[in-house]
């Protein structure tokens, strides 16, 4: 198979793990190709999607009762999302050792780091690690805990867990709010002490989120823009917006 089908297949076979459909027109708009094409890549490929009335879906005949379900949260600015996953897995290097963080944002950023790098991942995450294991080159390290459906999180039930002892290169850190005044916000609190526990430990802490996170403000405070030394989203910030004091 083409290399370049086969990305494409690959992609949209992700992104049907996050959602039950997808239009065509909207698939070709994130890989950014014509619906055509991706008539055509499916037409000409054996795998586990098909085209059904103009959406793509996964093949009723491979569907499993098990089938993981995610938040719905993870179906929302899926364009946007699979280009700051773009941006972030381009900073992914060999043997980099990564926290990938919770939140809607993160798989995407794992489906996007080439199978060819090698690189361990620290992750607290069911619906990351679902990602991360397909990827032949990643040791992954999964991190127990408390689980919670709402959120595929594990949150730590002891002291002294993988997150305090491993010392990573990079942690990939989401935001469900982004705001001038309130900083960097999440839903929810055991979220927010396993961020600050994960920038804490790493070499550069990266925030990644869509532009539907600006000017949001969530219960959960989590640092002030500054407190990151990278900052990727899908566009530029507004005016304001900063990261030095």
């Amino acid at each position: 198979m083409d290399s370049k089908i086969n990305t494409r297949i690959q992609k949209l076979e992700f992104l049907l793990k996050q959602m039950d459909k997808l239009h065509l027109r909207d698939a070709a708009e994130i890989l950014n190709v014509s619906e055509m094409t991706i008539r055509r890549d499916l037409n000409a490929t054996v795998s586990s999607i098909v085209l059904l009335g103009g959406y793509i879906v996964r093949d009723p005949q491979l569907q499993s009762s098990n089938q993981y379900l995610i938040t719905e949260q993870q179906n929302k600015n899926i364009a946007e999302k699979m280009q700051v996953g773009k941006i972030a897995a381009a900073l992914v290097e060999d043997n980099d050792v990564i926290f990938f963080d919770c939140g809607s944002t993160i798989p995407f950023v794992a489906s996007q780091i080439p199978n060819s790098i090698k690189f361990t991942a620290l992750c607290c995450s069911i619906n990351t690690f679902m990602v991360l294991q397909d990827k032949p080159n990643c040791r992954l390290i999964l991190c127990g805990g408390d689980y919670s459906r709402e959120n595929s999180f594990l949150t730590p039930v002891q002291n002294n867990t993988e997150i305090d002892r491993i010392c990573t290169t990079k942690a990939f850190i989401s935001a469900a709010g982004v705001d001038i005044k309130q900083g960097v916000t999440c839903f929810r609190l055991n979220e927010t002490q396993v961020k600050l526990k994960a920038m804490a430990k790493t070499q550069c802490s990266i925030l990644v989120f869509d532009d539907s996170k600006i000017g949001k403000v969530r219960q959960s405070y989590v640092g002030e823009l500054n407190q990151f030394d990278q900052i990727i989203c899908n566009v530029p910030l507004p005016a304001g917006f900063t990261m030095t004091n």
